[in-house]
């Protein structure tokens, strides 16, 4: 009864110990690999050891901007929001990592700002916010899976998609699969054209923005008729 009243009085107490501290930091473990579960099952880098490291780190950092004005300046004189500032400007740097940019496509931007807010879940746990940090990774499944699932049944707003296609001789414009894709109510965001003279051959990649609810599959067949095409691809710019 003894021991538990002591390790009671330990987690509830305001001051940095060595019983708070450490389940604060498997706490904080936890959460980030929670969410990293969940960014590892999309596939992604970034997964359960990545999350877990960075939550656990921002919460070493909050336990260290505490631990410090309390054992050498004391609490009124220090400022225990200095360390932990930082915390937010260096994640930065994972997050810019972790999304990928490729011929107009860009991807990786849910997992960027999960990094981010996985941060501040690690910090909010160094300070004692249990409760907030439990309720906040759960509504980071809600706004990653829930929402997704609740776009597509709504079928709100639009999505993004890349046709990659491939034709024979060497292409001066692509007035032609503009103006196809403008009948079919297609905008076209970007484009990138490779022009391989050696083979004679063009690769055309239109990134289009189409409502989520449209049927694309005439829409590439009349791009297949529009050139003396290879072949065509179409694929999903999904945010991970």
């Amino acid at each position: 009864m003894q021991i538990y009243e002591y390790i009671s009085s330990e987690l509830c107490s305001i001051d940095v110990n060595l019983v708070n501290a450490s389940f604060r930091l498997m706490l904080a473990l936890l959460l980030g690999a929670i969410v990293g579960t969940e960014r590892k099952h999309k596939g992604q880098i970034a997964g359960i050891r990545t999350f877990a490291l960075i939550s656990m780190g921002a919460c070493l950092a909050m336990l260290l901007s505490i631990y410090v004005p309390q054992e050498y300046l004391g609490l009124k004189n220090g400022d225990p929001g200095r360390i932990a500032a930082q915390v937010i400007t260096g994640i930065g740097f994972l997050g810019g990592g972790a999304m990928i940019q490729q011929r107009g496509v860009v991807r990786g931007l849910t997992t960027a700002a999960g990094i981010w807010i996985t941060a501040i879940i690690g910090m909010a746990v160094g300070v004692g916010m249990y409760m907030a940090s439990i309720i906040c990774t759960l509504l980071i499944f809600l706004v990653i899976i829930g929402f997704n699932r609740f776009e597509h049944i709504i079928h709100i707003g639009q999505e993004t998609k890349v046709i990659s296609i491939r034709s024979k001789g060497i292409l001066r414009n692509i007035d032609a699969y503009e103006r196809l894709l403008k009948d079919e109510g297609v905008h076209i965001s970007n484009f990138f054209i490779e022009q391989n003279f050696e083979k004679d051959i063009t690769e055309v990649n239109l990134v289009v923005l189409v409502r989520t609810s449209k049927k694309m599959m005439e829409a590439i067949n009349r791009l297949g008729e529009a050139q003396d095409t290879l072949s065509i691809t179409l694929s999903n710019q999904i945010d991970l």
